[in-house]
């Protein structure tokens, strides 16, 4: 019995992705205008609620410290020889230095603006996405605020190489924030990790829709670079990375159910708003509409013939007229006699 519901299920599940593909298509472009004012409230909103989540900073070094015990009896500290690495070599320090305080603000962008510009159908789904995820590592931080390796004492075995080689870039000693800036920026708003979390938002949607097999494979490359320089530069855990791609999972999973939610709010709030194609017929239900009608459908001659309108209304022609094609009185008594409605007799 399973092996013949296979199929069915295989079917119905791609029937189901068709019509969502195909929805996708058929709603119109967003306006650049009132997406970018969206983006730039929701971050704004993002940057002020980091700021509003610090917290103690005794518990923060005390969620560190775990963070690391945790790490080391699970064999999984490659933050120590990484920050060695980059400590004692200027060559890989500095340009990783670059690539945690720029690519983080580069990259997600310009993969939005790609997708919005090549990839609309795909676009908002996207967006949602990087929405609800960047939300779920604000809950993150409120809840958990954590001190980075490089703010721990000296005595742990980190450096901040964001403050060694800060002569060579335009960052402070307070992580990658400009000079003189510092403060407007959460130091302990570690545990997730963002920095690996967008990486990953990018390298997915880079991965299933780029077209160049080069961009696809720098896209898969992104995130596995930013995860090594987050740790190196003594930035992040390895567990904060985790955590960073599992806030994205988290919120891919919750992307439809967000977007359906908010569909219903603006329907109700906007009862003039054109509501989503979600009830437009699929192609298999296009295709059995147009096949032959059932035999029940079709109508038989008699009652055809009696629904039918008059179009003479009741008048004949004079003796001797014919229309063309038209056939004898003579031929047609009989059947006129049985077959014409009351209303011309």
């Amino acid at each position: 019995m399973e092996t013949a519901r296979m199929p069915y299920r295989a079917s119905a599940s791609a029937t189901r992705a068709a019509r969502e593909d195909t929805e996708a298509t058929h709603r119109p472009r967003p306006r650049w205008w009132t997406e970018l004012a969206l983006l730039v409230v929701v971050y704004a909103a993002y940057s002020a609620g980091r700021l509003l989540a610090r917290g103690d900073v005794t518990t923060a070094v005390d969620h560190g410290l775990a963070i690391l015990r945790i790490e080391k009896a699970l064999l999984l500290n490659a933050e120590h020889p990484l920050n060695r690495l980059f400590t004692s070599t200027p060559a890989i320090g500095i340009p990783a230095d670059f690539v945690y305080a720029s690519l983080h603000y580069l990259v997600t962008p310009a993969v939005l603006v790609w997708l919005f510009r090549r990839r609309p159908a795909r676009y908002r789904a996207a967006r949602t996405w990087l929405m609800v995820s960047t939300v779920l590592g604000l809950v993150g931080f409120t809840l958990l605020p954590t001190c980075p390796p490089r703010l721990l004492d000296a005595g742990y075995g980190f450096v901040d190489t964001m403050a060694q080689y800060s002569s060579y870039g335009w960052w402070g000693t307070e992580a990658s924030a400009p000079r003189g800036l510092g403060g407007m920026t959460n130091q302990y708003a570690a545990m997730p990790s963002l920095h690996v979390g967008w990486a990953v938002w990018c390298g997915v949607l880079l991965w299933k829709h780029a077209r160049t097999p080069l961009v696809r494979w720098l896209g898969l490359a992104y995130p596995l670079v930013i995860t090594v320089v987050v740790m190196g530069t003594a930035n992040h855990y390895f567990l904060d990375a985790v955590a960073g791609a599992a806030v994205m999972g988290a919120g891919a999973l919750l992307t439809r159910p967000v977007t359906r939610a908010v569909q219903r709010v603006r329907t109700r709030l906007m009862p003039g708003t054109v509501p989503l194609p979600s009830q437009a017929p699929s192609p298999s239900q296009v295709s059995s509409t147009s096949q032959a009608p059932s035999p029940s459908q079709v109508s038989s001659p008699a009652r055809s013939a009696r629904s039918a309108p008059i179009v003479s209304g009741g008048c004949e022609t004079s003796a001797g007229e014919r229309f063309p094609g038209q056939r004898t009185r003579s031929s047609t008594s009989t059947s006129s006699a049985d077959d014409t409605p009351a209303t011309a007799r």
